[in-house]
Parts: C-alpha cells; sequence; structure tokens
C-alpha cells in the first residue's frame, strides 16, 4: 500500500537533483567536483560519437560549463579514480565500485562457449587467447592495432586477437587505462586497478543490495525494473526480490508519482525522501543542451512518463525517415524539456551548425527563451571549438511542434 503521493513537480525536481542538473551549469569544475559528479551520477557513458561533443564530455558540460576534457583524462588515466567497463553500455565507473563487477567478469566467461565467441576467435581460440595474454605480459599497454589479424564483417570488424582482447577485458583479466583518441588501450588489470578493489569479493547478495540502493540513492524515485537496469549488474528478478524485503523491513517506501499526463504509478524510495524534498534548491531557467547519451533522457519511457518529452535518437534511422535528424540534442529548461536541436560541428571551419529546431507544443520563443538559446549555443560553441554559430534560419523558423 502507497503511503506517499508524489506530485508531478516534484517527481521532476527530485530526479533533476539526483541528475545534477537544477544548478547554474557556468561553474568552473576540478578533478575533485568532476569525480564527485560521476560518483553522484553513478557513472558517464562513453560514446564515440562526435557530431557535436563525444557523450562522455557532453554529459559533464552540461552540468558545468567549467569542464575541461583533460579532467576526465586525468582521473582515469592518472589518478585511477575511473574504471571503464560495461553497465548498459561502456561507461567510465568510480573504481571503489570495481569489486561488484567481479560477478560480471563470471558472467562474461561463461559466454566464451557462445558460438558468437568461438567463432570470432578462430579454430583454435585457446591458443589465441594465450597468445594475446602472452604479449601483453610481455609488451605492456596494447591496442588492437598492434597484432597483425584484422577483422571484417559483423561484430565491428574484430578479428580474432580483438576477440580475444575484448574477452579478456569484459572477464577483468585486463583493463582499460585509456583511450588513444577513442582506441581502448589494454592492460593486465593487475596493473590498472588498486590491490584492495581486485581482491575484494563481494557476494552475490551484498551486490544485489549495493546495486539496488546506489540506484535508488541516484534516481531518487523508480521501480524494480528501473533499479535493475541502472548498473545493468543485476537482473529484474533480483531487483524485485530485494524490493520486497526491503519493504518488509522498513528500508524503503513505496510511494504513488504522478506522471504528466495525470496518471498515477507505484514506484520506490528511501525513508527520508520528504525530508530531501523540503530541501530541494529552486530551479534555475538556464536552457542548455543535452548530450542524446544523457543519463536523465536515458530510459525514453521514463522521460515521456515523468516530463511528457517523446524522445528518439535517430542515428541508426535511415536519413530520408528521420523525423528531425542524425544527432539531435533536447534543450532542457528548468524543469521541462522545451524543445531540441539537431546540431553538427564543424570544427575545420570553426561553426557550429544549428540544422533544425524545434519547439514542444505550448512553447513560445519569446525573447528571454530565445536569448537563452542563443546563449547555450554560444557556450557550446566555445566548448566544442566551433565559435561562429550559424543558427538563424532554424531560430526563426523555430514553432511549436
Amino acid at each position: 500500500m502507497t503511503s506517499l503521493h508524489i506530485s508531478n513537480a516534484d517527481a521532476r525536481r527530485l530526479f533533476l537533483d539526483r541528475h545534477a542538473l537544477t544548478e547554474r551549469p557556468g561553474h568552473p569544475l576540478d578533478e575533485a567536483h568532476v569525480l564527485a559528479l560521476i560518483r553522484k551520477l553513478g557513472f558517464v557513458q562513453l560514446d564515440s560519437v562526435n557530431a557535436v561533443e563525444r557523450a562522455h564530455h557532453m554529459i559533464l558540460f552540461s552540468r558545468g560549463q567549467g569542464y575541461t576534457r583533460d579532467l576526465l583524462h586525468t582521473l582515469h588515466h592518472d589518478h585511477a579514480a575511473l574504471f571503464e567497463h560495461w553497465t548498459h553500455d561502456a561507461s567510465l565507473v568510480p573504481i571503489e565500485f570495481y569489486p561488484h563487477w567481479h560477478h560480471r567478469f563470471r558472467a562474461a566467461k561463461e559466454r566464451l562457449k557462445h558460438p558468437a565467441w568461438q567463432q570470432r576467435l578462430g579454430p583454435d581460440g585457446d591458443k589465441t587467447i594465450r597468445r594475446v595474454r602472452a604479449h601483453i605480459r610481455k609488451h605492456g599497454p596494447s591496442m588492437a592495432r598492434d597484432f597483425e589479424d584484422k577483422g571484417g564483417g559483423g561484430w565491428w570488424g574484430w578479428g580474432p586477437s580483438k576477440t580475444a582482447l575484448e574477452f579478456l577485458w569484459r572477464s577483468g583479466e585486463l583493463a582499460i587505462p585509456r583511450r588513444d583518441g577513442f582506441e581502448k588501450v589494454y592492460d593486465l588489470a593487475e596493473k590498472v586497478i588498486p590491490a584492495e578493489q581486485r581482491i575484494a569479493r563481494p557476494t552475490r547478495k551484498q551486490t544485489i543490495d549495493w546495486a539496488c540502493r546506489a540506484a535508488l540513492e541516484r534516481l531518487g524515485i523508480a521501480t524494480p525494473q528501473e533499479l535493475a537496469a541502472f548498473f545493468a549488474l543485476i537482473d529484474i528478478a533480483e531487483a524485485k526480490e530485494w524490493a520486497k524485503a526491503a519493504l518488509k523491513r522498513k528500508d524503503i517506501l513505496e510511494v504513488a508519482v504522478a506522471g504528466a499526463d495525470g496518471g498515477v504509478k507505484p514506484a520506490l524510495s528511501l525513508p527520508d525522501i520528504e525530508t530531501h524534498m523540503k530541501t530541494l534548491k529552486d530551479l534555475h531557467e538556464t536552457a542548455r543542451f543535452l548530450s542524446p547519451f544523457d543519463p536523465v533522457i536515458r530510459d525514453r519511457k521514463r522521460t515521456l512518463r515523468l516530463f511528457g518529452f517523446d524522445y528518439t535518437i535517430e542515428i541508426f534511422v535511415p536519413e530520408k525517415k528521420r523525423r528531425y535528424g542524425y544527432y539531435v540534442l533536447p534543450i532542457l529548461e528548468g524543469d521541462r524539456f522545451v524543445g531540441r536541436a539537431d546540431l553538427k560541428a564543424h570544427r575545420a571551419e570553426s561553426r557550429l551548425e544549428v540544422k533544425g529546431l524545434w519547439l514542444e507544443p505550448g512553447v513560445k520563443l519569446d525573447k528571454a527563451r530565445k536569448t537563452a538559446i542563443e546563449s547555450a549555443l554560444d557556450e557550446l560553441g566555445r566548448f566544442t571549438g566551433t565559435t561562429r554559430v550559424d543558427a538563424g534560419a532554424p531560430l526563426r523558423r523555430a514553432r511549436a511542434g
């Protein structure tokens, strides 16, 4: 039985606060700030698409315009404060979370038996793995280009050696100390991951409890499905069983959350949710562009339910079938999404092109909003090195969707 009703306005404020999107983005950041921010978010997704800015940098820039790319590199490469592995996708994760990935490593070892892995490893997969392992032990940090065999076709053109590198990384024997450009550099985990994190072996029960609590802390309100999906370390059945036991112990609450359409859906929260909501700061109405891979919109159904914002990334949609464009960034203003823009950074020309801009239903491009969007574009242009913003025509054409 639900004991607390949370309005849609409060749910949005709480959710955005947990995602570090309630304060002005113009403040400076240093290494400590960036690490604290990633810990608050839980991880930052990596992505290679550079149409405007790579996802990991854009996610952090959206929360602090004083962010510089070297800060993330330093935290990952120089300080080993972060490690790279999978959540729902490739991500940089705080190093103290590493012990809980041992369960994922064991599962990856089991998947070596899958025909797809066996086919890519070649006729003698065990020999390929031994050869790659020996190469790294002898030569140290290595990339796929350091091996002669090249792949083709599916699996992104992986050859046997690249497949072996990925298997050894996914199963925890190797780690990624850095990337060269965007290409992974592999090394022995013992040389990259601090011993304390490598040696620790939480039980499955401990990891389920950690994954659910850590996800709930970072989401504020969530369903068991959303808890399981957050780090993608546990399955839905495990999250449901955890929630059932935690509710019985009164470690969490069941709440009723109002959606943007007025509908109400049950969810879970920590017991101090009311106290926390009373401490939430007023939202700044600053316009900011978010990466298509931003964690606040990662779950499209949740984004639609909470914000009434229907978003789909169309990178893999054939050009003629796209509704908006190849790389469309949502525009967040306060606690609502007011529009979206198809952007392209032409770095050789130092030009940020606004290929299209669409406002949400009922949103008008008044003078204040136009100024806010132009300011956000200027800041994004500065960050991406495209200081000439080409936005005149799309802004003039912008209408409520």
